[in-house]
């Protein structure tokens, strides 16, 4: 695991998918801060950066992975995610991966789909969310902090393999790619002020 401030370093390849996730302030993408994005290449390899309110614009090498077409960008729950890099960065995020888009459309024997739930059933692995609400704009994060961020992104690409099965096994990939194209429009609905579901009520 490897910690840096504001930026990816230079010609740091994590291969044709990366996992992604984004620790912020709190759940409103216009009022909360982005504090730190996670990064998980196909090597397993994981990077962290932190972002400083004072200098949240000067990620060049971050904001070209985001916008890179040749790269697939894996989320859980995407829709925020892609919603606070999007505004804070003023880049276009695609293509995209969501693993709870993919588990609700096949995991239809429950109603849930948490990263944790997700974790434990595709991989047997147990996911702690003990810091998933602490304070993530402290200068310094806690080892703890950074565990519980780096687990975020350790596992997607292996859960996002066992969904792929499943997708495939139900013939429901070409629909799961159908949804996974719209989140960008979702995201830009949100970002105008528009409520998606309201928008396309009658």
């Amino acid at each position: 695991m490897k910690l840096y401030k504001n930026d990816l370093p230079d010609n740091l390849f994590l291969g044709n998918s990366v996992a992604i996730d984004t620790e912020t302030m709190g759940l409103n993408t216009k009022r909360d801060r982005l504090c730190l994005v996670q990064l998980c290449g196909e090597n397993g390899e994981i990077h962290l950066v932190q972002i400083d309110r004072e200098d949240a614009h000067n990620s060049p090498n971050l904001k070209k992975l985001l916008k890179d077409k040749n790269v697939l960008k894996i989320f859980h729950y995407a829709r925020f995610d892609v919603a606070i890099l999007e505004h804070t960065f003023s880049v276009s995020v695609f293509p995209i991966y969501c693993t709870k888009i993919a588990s609700k459309l096949v995991r239809t024997y429950t109603d849930k789909h948490s990263l944790k739930v997700l974790a434990r059933e595709l991989l047997n692995v147990e996911l702690s969310k003990q810091e998933q609400s602490s304070y993530w704009g402290r200068d310094v994060l806690s080892p703890t902090q950074l565990e519980y961020a780096a687990n975020d992104v350790r596992y997607l690409h292996q859960i996002k393999e066992q969904l792929d099965i499943m997708l495939q096994r139900e013939g429901k990939t070409e629909l799961a790619n159908k949804c996974f194209e719209q989140i960008s429009l979702i995201v830009q609905l949100e970002l105008a002020n528009f409520s998606p579901e309201e928008v396309f009520q009658h």
